[in-house]
C-alpha cells in the first residue's frame, strides 16, 4: 500500500514541505510505502475558463490526476495564508478537479486524505485545514477528524528536519497511523 504526500508550497526552506517529509517518515513507520511529490514538478497555470476552454485542463493536472488514482490514500500539508490554504494547493486541486470531465474517474472519490499545516504562529496552520478539510470533502476524499498543525514551526524543526517537539512528533506518527489503518480497511 502506498500513500502519497505533498506540501501546498514551492518555497525551498519551507517548512510545510519539512513535515510532509516527516509525514513520508512515519507512513513508512507504520508500515506504509510512501511517495513524495513535489508540487514544483507539476507547475500549472492559475485556473482560468478561456484557458480550460482552448485547451482543457494542462497536461501537468491530467499527469497529478492519474499519481493520486494510482495511491491508494494521502496527507496534504498547507501552509495557512490568510486563514485558508496556499494559492499553489488551491489551484492545484481545482484543476485536478476538472479533468475527470475529459478523461474520467476522480481521483479523490473515497479515498483517505490526512491533512497537516506548519505555521511560526501560535495556531500552526490550525484555521487553514478547515478549509482544505472543506475542499477535499467537496471532491470526494474522506479527511479523519484528526488533524495536525505544528506552531512556531520557524524553530520546530532541527538541522537535519526531524521535529523537535516530542508532542508534534507524536502526532504526526498517530495521523500517519490513522491514514494507514484507515487506507487499508478501505482496501479490504
Amino acid at each position: 500500500m502506498n500513500i502519497l504526500i505533498f506540501a501546498g508550497s514551492t518555497r525551498r526552506d519551507s517548512v510545510n514541505r519539512k513535515l510532509a517529509q516527516v509525514a513520508a517518515q512515519a507512513v513508512k513507520a507504520a508500515g506504509a510505502e510512501a511517495t513524495l511529490l513535489e508540487l514544483a514538478d507539476y507547475p500549472m497555470p492559475l485556473l482560468c475558463g478561456e484557458i480550460e476552454a482552448e485547451n482543457g485542463p494542462p497536461e501537468n493536472a491530467f499527469k497529478l490526476q492519474a499519481i493520486i488514482a494510482a495511491h491508494a490514500g494521502l496527507i496534504i500539508v498547507s501552509p495557512e495564508h490568510n486563514h485558508s490554504i496556499s494559492a499553489l494547493l488551491k489551484n492545484t486541486l481545482d484543476w485536478i478537479s476538472r479533468t475527470p470531465r475529459v478523461s474520467g474517474g476522480n481521483p479523490f472519490a473515497g479515498k483517505i486524505a490526512g491533512i497537516m499545516a506548519a505555521s511560526p504562529g501560535g495556531l500552526g496552520g490550525l484555521q487553514g485545514l478547515d478549509h482544505m478539510e472543506r475542499v477535499l470533502t467537496t471532491l470526494g476524499a474522506l479527511v479523519p477528524p484528526k488533524k495536525v498543525a505544528v506552531p512556531k514551526a520557524d524553530q520546530a524543526f532541527g538541522a537535519a528536519g526531524e521535529l523537535l517537539d516530542e508532542a508534534s512528533s507524536r502526532r504526526v506518527n498517530e495521523l500517519a497511523s490513522e491514514v494507514v489503518n484507515l487506507t487499508r480497511k478501505l482496501s479490504a
